[in-house]
């Protein structure tokens, strides 16, 4: 080919070239966001169908511990929603309802806010998570109600620990069954720590917290509570709380006392209690007097026919409460439906975790895929190990209030030393893997996961402290 045909030709592809460069880019580009969204859309639910598939049938199934935990999970699940929902859960669903619809943020932020006094917020959260004394579980919608309402992180956090570890009555027991040594120093780590962890995460996350407030500030608006004394609210949550406490009065181990006393009569004092909230919701948020009579003669006629079983009648009342205020104009359907959302939000994520808690460890004195014999095993002596590794168990454990003193019972019988069963102590009743998850909905992951790790690590320092002190 002659030289001038040849720079001819070369002109013409570089001038092709040119032209078609920009258009094969963008075709590159097009591919590789269809590519992506063509991920998106098909192979990444493949990818999760693929998982679920390989679980499924590589399932131990007929193994016998892998039964076994299966076993053990469900029994947790069904005596969980025996003994919690109904008595734990639903009262303090409704009781973080009424926070988000009868309390003014006003109120929450000066008292509980971040740029509240810390010598009034903390005592405050201490104090209210304290009278409240329930499970890692039945706190978390308290906690979402007034974290909602504009409570700093630190305060909430602090009101987040102390409900469930704060407990006078499983306190008294740890110094009696466990020892007074064992109960002195869970009461000091339980009241100290519930400060500690909230200053601590006030102070980790004070830039976010800066902003959250300078945008609740901006958004707040004062309730209206149609001119309502301060002291009508205020009774109005008492006896919502005196319900919630004496229904699940927990029995003491010994059979005399004041504790027991209170234990044997806590259906009449939950009774009277509920015969005055009646009264308040009648007289002062505008129930119809029709409407609470016939809640009540039903109440009163499932009371007759099932005289040895509280639940039940409570459960009834629990119905009635929620057609009343459902059919109600005003600020008590606001109040349910407030009450509602919480439930929806965290009642899935609870009985998820306290399934899968049971898949691994069981019951108490039951096993699920990981042997006891393991844990107590690792639990011996005093090193930080041991320490760490009980905090962390108890941490993903589920304890009901009260039940984690004969499980550290059992525990020490097998060999744990006493600086673990003082971690496994603070930490354990103050969270759990169900708590986890709804945590995680509520303030985020990386708040729940610094929460978590404040929790373990103090309780390992104490419990090594312990151990070295009593050792």
């Amino acid at each position: 080919m002659a030289p001038e045909k040849e720079l001819a030709v070369a002109e013409t592809q570089v001038l092709e070239e040119a032209v078609t460069a920009p258009s094969r880019a963008i075709w590159e580009v097009l591919g590789e966001s269809r590519l992506a969204t063509y991920w998106q859309e098909e192979w990444k639910p493949l990818a999760l169908i693929a998982a679920v598939f390989l679980v499924c049938y590589y399932m131990p199934v007929g193994n016998v511990r892998f039964d076994n935990a299966v076993m053990e999970s469900l029994h947790l699940v069904k005596w969980y929603a025996q003994e919690h929902v109904l008595l734990c859960l639903v009262p303090a669903f409704f009781i973080a309802g009424a926070i988000g619809v009868f309390v003014s943020q006003e109120s929450v932020m000066k008292y509980l806010g971040p740029t509240a006094s810390k010598w009034i917020a903390y005592p405050v959260a201490s104090v209210s998570g304290t009278v409240l004394a329930v499970c890692s579980c039945t706190i978390l919608p308290l906690f979402a109600g007034i974290w909602q309402r504009g409570a700093g992180l630190g305060p909430a956090s602090a009101f987040l620990y102390s409900g469930p570890a704060i407990n006078v009555l499983a306190i008294i027991l740890s110094a009696r069954i466990l020892g007074l040594d064992i109960g002195i120093a869970r009461a000091v780590g339980a009241v100290s720590f519930s400060v500690i962890i909230g200053l601590l995460m006030h102070f980790i996350f004070r830039k976010e917290e800066e902003a959250r407030t300078e945008a609740t500030l901006a958004a707040m608006e004062k309730m209206d509570l149609d001119g309502r004394p301060l002291w009508q609210t205020a009774v109005y949550f008492a006896l919502m709380v005196g319900i919630l406490v004496f229904a699940n009065w927990g029995k003491p181990d010994i059979e005399t006392g004041l504790w027991y006393s209170i234990y044997s009569s806590k259906w009449i004092v939950a009774g009277f209690l509920s015969i005055a909230f009646a009264a308040v919701l009648v007289l002062w948020f505008e129930i119809p007097l029709w409407k609470m009579a016939v809640s009540a003669v039903v109440v009163a006629i499932v009371t007759w026919l099932f005289p040895h079983d509280p639940l039940v009648p409570f459960t009834v009342g629990v119905i009635a409460l929620s057609v009343m205020a459902t059919t109600s104009e005003g600020e008590t359907q606001d109040w349910f439906n407030e009450s509602w959302g919480f439930a929806k939000q965290i009642m899935p994520l609870l009985l998820i975790g306290v399934f899968v808690a049971g898949l691994l460890l069981g019951r108490p004195e039951k096993e699920g895929l990981i042997p006891n014999a393991w844990i107590a095993w690792a639990l011996g002596g005093n090193s930080i190990g041991a320490n760490a590794l009980a905090s962390i168990a108890g941490a993903f454990m589920y304890f009901a209030t009260l039940t984690e003193v004969p499980i550290v019972q059992g525990l020490i019988g097998s060999g744990m030393g006493k600086g673990p069963a003082l971690s496994l102590l603070l930490a354990g009743p103050a969270l759990s893997l169900p708590s986890m998850l709804v945590l995680n909905s509520v303030m985020g992951f990386k708040k729940t996961v610094v929460f978590i790790i404040l929790v373990c690590v103090l309780s390992t320092i104490a419990g090594m402290i312990f151990g070295a002190i009593v050792d």
